[in-house]
């Protein structure tokens, strides 16, 4: 069996043996996701390559563990809640898939008294989220605050000038500075994830960057808000108002007492900021397109878009 079998052969005994995907064996051992695809395509790394992933491979065995991943939130509204909520419930399940047990060691919010159904009282307190992402104890920020501006920015962007990995869902931000933010996080080292910022139940994010190799995309299209999909659905099924569809979203927790960022396109246009990025490597600030909600959408409306079938 030639070197290459062998360390193919090692590579897949490793993954199989830990129950690993190929995509977590690249990004934790070889710092490559695609690198188990193109070894299995047949690439051959060379050999210091290989015998660099021979060591990370010793190092990760059976007896060796990892220290935690420390985790500072900021921003403890509901989705920052229900975050640290579920990775304190489930903290032996992540741990067991992950290979690492992942803490949230410290928390940055507007008020430390409010009832958020969360235990934090172990937790590092910081009322600057700065502060926060710039403290040695933590190894992730996670910035959950909300706003294009303001502390938000402040934070991701202090953060990734001193090369720490930060995670955001804040689509407004990404919209407006993604690209500099992309570009302090290329130059210090530091990783930008913000999979939850378009379609977070989709690894949208995740396949344009990564899962479509050299295939170019046309175009971009689909249902980019949820609000704004229960509405016109009921609209269209049920011959009843918008103002009737909006009560009943905000009743079920479909859409928030203020509506205006979702029904009146601006969600939307943040989402497809992003997406105009990644899919076309072309920079478009929201402000600059042509936004238009469906909140003077009647049922007028429903019937002719059915009967010419749009």
């Amino acid at each position: 069996m030639s070197d290459i079998q062998s360390f193919r052969q090692a590579v897949e005994t490793f993954i199989a043996a830990r129950g690993w995907t190929p995509t977590r064996f690249g990004r934790t051992v070889a710092g490559d996701p695609l690198f188990v695809f193109d070894l299995r395509e047949g690439r051959e790394p060379r050999s210091e390559t290989r015998a660099r992933i021979i060591k990370a491979m010793q190092d990760l065995g059976d007896n060796a563990v990892a220290t935690p991943l420390r985790l500072g939130v900021a921003g403890l509204g509901n989705v920052g809640a229900t975050l640290v909520s579920i990775l304190q419930r489930d903290e032996v399940a992540l741990t067991k898939k992950l290979g690492r047990q992942i803490v949230v060691t410290a928390v940055a919010a507007r008020s430390r008294s409010r009832d958020r159904g969360i235990d934090i009282s172990d937790l590092e307190w910081f009322d600057d989220p700065v502060a926060l992402a710039k403290s040695d104890n933590i190894d992730l920020f996670v910035e959950l605050i909300g706003g294009e501006d303001g502390p938000a920015y402040a934070a991701v962007k202090a953060a990734l000038e001193i090369g720490r990995p930060v995670v955001t869902a804040n689509k407004a931000l990404l919209a407006k500075h993604g690209v500099s933010l992309a570009k302090i996080a290329e130059e210090s080292g530091a990783q930008l994830g913000f999979e939850a910022a378009v379609a977070g139940g989709i690894p949208v994010i995740k396949t344009l960057r990564e899962g479509l190799g050299s295939a170019s995309i046309a175009r971009v299209y689909g249902i980019m808000n949820g609000t704004c999909n229960y509405i016109l659905t009921r609209m269209g099924n049920e011959d009843i108002s918008f103002a009737e569809c909006l009560r009943d979203a905000q009743d079920l927790g479909y859409a928030e007492a203020d509506p205006t960022f979702d029904v009146d396109g601006f969600d939307t246009a943040h989402k497809l900021a992003i997406l105009a990025t990644l899919c076309f490597g072309y920079e478009i600030a929201p402000d600059q397109m042509q936004v238009e909600g469906i909140s003077k959408i009647s049922q007028a409306d429903i019937r002719v878009a059915a009967e010419t079938r749009l």
